[in-house]
Order: C-alpha cells, then sequence, then structure tokens
C-alpha cells in the first residue's frame, strides 16, 4: 500500500490512479474498522487524519481532471482539519529516487523527476508563491546559490510541506497572475476581461492554454493542479 507525500504530478497514469485507489481502500479500513491491512505502516500513520486525508484526495483528484480523468467519488472524512501526519514511510527525497527507479523505460509523470535543487524549485515555486511571497523570494535566492551536485533532501522535505499549508485568497491570485503571464499572449485575451474572471475561471484558462500551447515552464509546475483545491467555492 502506498500514499505519496509529494505532489502527485510526478506521478505516473498508473501510479496516480493506483494511488487513487489504495488512498480509498486506507479510508475504507479506516472508517470501517476494517482488519485486513491495519497495521500496515501507510494505514497506521494515517489513522486520526481525516482531513489530510480528504486533501490528499482532492489533490489527486485535481491531478485526474488535468489529465482528462473523471473522480466520482469523493472523501467525507474531516478529523484533524488542517493537521497533517507527521511521520514518513520514506523522506520525499527518496520518494523522488524510488520513483525513478520504478520508471526506468516506462511513463513518465507529468512533472520530470527533480536532478537538483534548481529544477526542484522550478516546479514548486507558484505553489510557494501562493503561501508566502517572502519564503518564495529567500528561497529562489537560497537555490541560486545551490550547486548542481548540492543535496536537496532538506529542501524536498521542505517544499512538499509548505504545500500542505492553505494559501489566502491574495496568495492564490498572486500566484496565479504570475502563471497568467505565461500564457496569456496564446491568443490574447479582451482587454479587461481577464480582471473580472473568478480565481476557479482564471486557473481553467492557464489550465487550458498551458495543455494546448504544451507551455514547457507551466506543464511541469505543481501549481497547475493542486491550487484547484485550494480555491473556495464562488472564488
Amino acid at each position: 500500500m502506498r500514499v505519496w507525500d509529494i505532489n502527485p504530478g510526478y506521478l505516473n497514469r498508473q501510479s496516480l490512479l493506483g494511488e487513487h485507489r489504495e488512498l480509498h481502500g486506507i479510508i475504507s479500513i479506516i472508517v470501517n474498522k476494517k482488519k485486513g491491512y491495519a497495521n500496515h505502516p501507510e494505514t497506521v500513520r494515517w489513522v486520526g487524519y481525516g482531513w489530510a486525508l480528504r486533501q490528499r484526495h482532492l489533490l489527486l483528484a485535481s491531478e485526474m481532471s488535468l489529465r482528462g480523468f473523471t473522480d466520482k467519488t469523493p472523501v467525507l472524512t474531516r478529523a484533524k482539519k488542517g493537521v497533517w501526519p507527521e511521520t514518513y514511510i520514506d523522506e520525499p527525497f527518496r520518494q523522488f529516487q524510488l520513483l525513478e527507479s520504478k520508471y526506468q523505460n516506462k511513463e513518465p509523470g507529468r512533472i520530470p523527476l527533480p536532478k537538483n535543487a534548481q529544477q526542484l524549485w522550478s516546479h514548486h515555486k507558484y505553489s510557494v508563491l501562493a503561501r508566502n511571497v517572502n519564503l518564495y523570494r529567500k528561497l529562489g535566492r537560497d537555490v541560486s546559490l545551490m550547486k548542481p551536485h548540492h543535496d536537496f533532501s532538506e529542501f524536498a522535505t521542505m517544499v512538499t510541506e509548505v504545500l500542505r499549508n492553505t494559501p489566502s485568497i491574495g496568495g492564490l491570485r498572486n500566484a496565479l497572475q504570475h502563471m497568467w503571464g505565461h500564457v496569456s499572449e496564446c491568443p490574447p485575451a479582451p482587454k479587461g476581461e481577464v480582471e473580472s474572471w473568478s480565481l476557479t475561471m482564471l486557473l481553467k484558462e492557464i489550465q487550458r492554454r498551458t495543455l494546448a500551447s504544451e507551455n514547457p515552464y507551466l506543464i511541469s509546475s505543481t501549481a497547475l493542479s493542486e491550487l484547484r483545491v485550494w480555491i473556495p467555492n464562488g472564488f
């Protein structure tokens, strides 16, 4: 059994759909107090974290939607709102290593597995921007000073955990506006129209244009799917 902690964009189709099934299996074991796999480490670490399981499911469903799949199995658990498990089966950096081995000669995920801190940062920067603009600036400076061979295991854990925080409406808008800049000219939107769009509509248009143009920068951004999870209804 496996529920990954890194962004679902790194998973290939088989792993993405596989985690979706296994997450529902874990929820069923916990909610219905089933004995099978109840003592599995992956199950144990999620006991009592219903809200986090729901959020992980939403992240999977959002990534699935981006790739053309429809999720019809909502998760309703809510325990410990805002709190994630403190333990990992494997640290995020190790998860990247496991996937690299697993995907040898196989279909990759939407986001290429990072080889260094610079690549990892380019994938996560807009997600971090949505949550903390000062941290965004600091990490950008820090990464610029790292060598390509620099150990980025701690950095991988940091950005993984930053993405567990709920972005503010202003943070979401700021990140989406930065992302819009990459696709705003293909084709140009009518002047003044974009300002009237809701956050949901703006993200959907960014997603549509990114996929249509295969924009190399945004297609490898965690924000392209994960920000959808955090936009409140009506925004």
